[in-house]
């Protein structure tokens, strides 16, 4: 009598349990929703949200519409342009070659454009990605309107801005740097004799099924390609043409939540990069002066309730997006949205607020 007693105890304290982590849940889920719903209206350009715990989604909705025009509602698959989440497979993919000797993080750029004018300075590829160098950012150059719907090849590019007066010496300060990712994006192409798109795809999409990324463009007929808007309220008008050989490799890519949640699954589980290599992406770099910057290899290292975090967001014509890690609670947050007037930024990092809530007081419980 008293072992049933016993068994009978156990298991209502289990069933009390998960009844309470299954009340929490969905008392997360409202939140979350009503948070979103918000923000993202109907009949307006919208987004799509998901949450990932351990690499599985635990949270994952459409908002608003992903067509004004045809009438068509979001949803969870459709595709977007990433924007300077791209900076991350660009940093990876230098990564990935020098895990395979063909590069150095201290390598001079000069070694790769023989006629870049350094000014006696050495600009290194760790400058470039830790956004260090002192290049001056084209997209801030006021003549970047002149070529924003010619098609460049990544040497006209860099042309393009290599004679600008620099901003500061490498290492001297951080400022973030949208050339220094095209710089990279060359690198790369000069050491494997093919194309960023091309490497990026056999190298990174490819092997990790991400089916629904792309090297962007506006001529290829794209599968569940959200349309990008300006404006605001209900005075919208379609995202101007901006050729995407200009965004290059600092923000070029196009992927859905799904697919990024493949990629984050990926970098945790050093598929594509050993741990040793993998860690120098998230180290938070410093300056000359010994003063930390914040940023590591293609992500923001930064702390949201105390936990530290890896993210990184996008804007491009059309578009805006944000992603979030928390390593310690192993949790990914993304939202993508197909209006530059809506940014996501805040309520991704509202969310995490959230989220690291829920989840670091199931674990004291």
């Amino acid at each position: 009598m008293t072992f049933i007693n016993k068994k009978t105890t156990i298991i209502l304290f289990i069933c009390t349990l998960l009844s309470g982590i299954g009340y929490t849940q969905k008392n997360l889920e409202k939140k979350l929703d009503s948070l979103l719903e918000a923000k993202f209206k109907p009949n307006r350009p919208g987004a799509v949200a998901m949450i990932a715990k351990d690499g599985k989604i635990i949270y994952q909705k459409a908002y608003g519409s992903a067509n004004l025009e045809l009438d068509i509602p979001m949803s969870t698959y459709h595709v977007f342009k990433i924007g300077s989440i791209t900076k991350q497979f660009t940093a990876v993919s230098i990564l990935m070659l020098l895990e395979q000797g063909k590069l150095t993080l201290e390598d001079d750029i000069t070694m790769y454009l023989p006629d870049y004018p350094t000014h006696g300075q050495k600009i290194t590829i760790h400058n470039l990605l830790t956004h260090t160098s002192g290049i001056k950012n084209y997209t801030a150059m006021q003549t970047l309107g002149s070529i924003t719907k010619k098609d460049l090849t990544p040497k006209q590019l860099i042309n393009f801005f290599k004679n600008e007066p620099v901003n500061f010496n490498p290492g001297e300060q951080y400022k973030y740097n949208n050339s220094g990712y095209v710089i990279l994006g060359y690198i790369i192409e000069s050491i494997t004799k093919q194309s960023y798109q091309s490497f990026v795809e056999q190298h990174i999409f490819n092997p990790l099924h991400m089916s629904s990324s792309y090297y962007g463009s506006s001529k290829r007929i794209i599968k569940n390609r959200a349309s990008g808007y300006h404006g605001k309220k209900s005075d919208y008008i379609n995202a101007f043409y901006l050729s995407l050989t200009l965004p290059y490799s600092a923000g070029s890519l196009m992927s859905s939540t799904e697919d990024l949640l493949k990629w984050q699954n990926a970098l945790k589980n050093n598929v594509l990069l050993k741990e040793a290599t993998k860690e120098k992406a998230f180290t938070n770099y410093k300056l000359k002066n010994n003063t930390p910057i914040n940023y590591g290899y293609g992500w923001g290292i930064k702390h949201i309730n105390n936990l530290k975090t890896f993210e990184h967001g996008g804007s491009i014509p059309g578009f805006k997006s944000m992603a979030i890690y928390v390593p310690n609670i192993d949790t990914y947050i993304v939202i993508l949205t197909n209006c530059d007037c809506n940014s996501p930024t805040k309520i991704t990092s509202n969310i995490a607020e959230e989220v690291i809530d829920e989840f670091t007081s199931q674990s004291r419980n």
